[in-house]
């Protein structure tokens, strides 16, 4: 493994800025593109943070993601809407559309919003941990390019299609956050560049053998749908979910271009907080959980994790001593 330099959280965040001012972001967007960006990597999500930024600046550049536009409303249902994200910057799209989702939930018990015409949203446990700051449960997800065979096929049909659930609890929410691949792409991309092997089987590699060289994968392109058949089933009923709400392209159409933008995404939010006590709600989450954790390791395994545990710890860690980031990655990322 290589090694690393611990960089502080504000650092990164203020490099971050710098760089995307000079793209002529306005001041209140480079700040919060920036600090989502280096939240993910402090998370201990360098795929979608710190690793995925020149690509982002790519992306910018080429005028794939338009800096410029803000979200339409285009049909409003009650309880839900659908947006145009006028392909902007999806981090930004995705923010403002849990955010309405919220205020949605507050009238309605329930905020459902989707989001067609937009670009990539890096984490999408972000904005899960936005609907659970309001107290709401906060559920999305995004379709994909075809990134992978559907179960059964060698041939690429389905995307990655990641999705978010997230549960409201104290400062430390439950926060599943999964792609449908075994391991995401944005993973796969880091253990290729730092030299590293999968803890267990990914995907495929180009003679159609389990392997867990992420270099492999990446090139044959047939990650491993989690649950396998029921991955694979979960991936389609998401892209047709999020392409029917958000009145917006699918996967197939998706895949249709030269680059991956215009994707459909998502956003619920459950209000907890206009219905319940707050502690209430902590009360029965908190009992939940310890249930949960009271559950006895196998021989010489770990103890059981309830899903967002381990990320809040890194959280913690990364902000008290810095933020682990490869030397290499850092110099280009001054460069750019």
């Amino acid at each position: 493994m290589r090694s690393m330099k611990r960089i502080r959280f504000d650092e990164i965040w203020q490099e971050l800025t710098r760089i995307l001012l000079a793209l002529g972001f306005e001041d209140s967007k480079a700040k919060r593109c920036a600090h989502i960006f280096t939240e993910n990597t402090c998370d201990g999500v360098a795929s979608h943070g710190l690793n995925r930024f020149p690509r982002f600046v790519a992306e910018v550049k080429s005028g794939l993601v338009n800096t410029q536009v803000e979200p339409e409303l285009v049909r409003s249902l009650g309880a839900i809407e659908q947006w145009d994200g006028m392909r902007g910057v999806g981090l930004l799209n995705a923010e403002k559309a849990m955010m309405r989702a919220i205020e949605l939930s507050r009238g309605h018990g329930i905020g459902c919003v989707g989001l067609s015409n937009t670009n990539h949203w890096m984490r999408g446990g972000t904005y899960g941990l936005q609907a659970a700051a309001a107290g709401c449960i906060g559920i999305c997800w995004t379709n994909t390019i075809a990134l992978m065979p559907p179960w059964g096929s060698s041939g690429r049909k389905i995307g990655n299609n990641p999705m978010v659930v997230c549960i409201p609890r104290g400062d430390d929410p439950v926060l599943l956050d999964m792609a449908m691949s075994q391991f995401s792409n944005g993973k796969l991309e880091v253990l290729r560049r730092r030299g590293e092997q999968l803890p267990l089987a990914g995907g495929y590699d180009e003679n159609g053998e389990l392997t867990t060289d992420p270099n492999a994968i990446l090139e044959s392109s047939r990650a491993l749908p989690i649950g396998y058949w029921k991955g694979s089933g979960l991936v389609l009923v998401l892209d047709l979910m999020a392409s029917l709400i958000a009145a917006g392209d699918s996967t197939r159409e998706i895949s249709q271009r030269e680059e991956e933008t215009g994707v459909s995404q998502v956003f619920v939010a459950i209000d907890l907080v206009s219905r319940m006590e707050t502690a209430n709600v902590d009360g029965k989450v908190n009992a939940i959980i310890a249930d949960f954790l009271s559950a006895p390791p196998l021989k010489g395994a770990p103890k059981v994790r309830y899903p967002g545990q381990g990320m809040f710890a890194t959280r913690r860690e990364n902000l008290k001593t810095g933020i682990p980031v490869e030397p290499e990655l850092w110099e280009a990322i001054q460069r750019l």
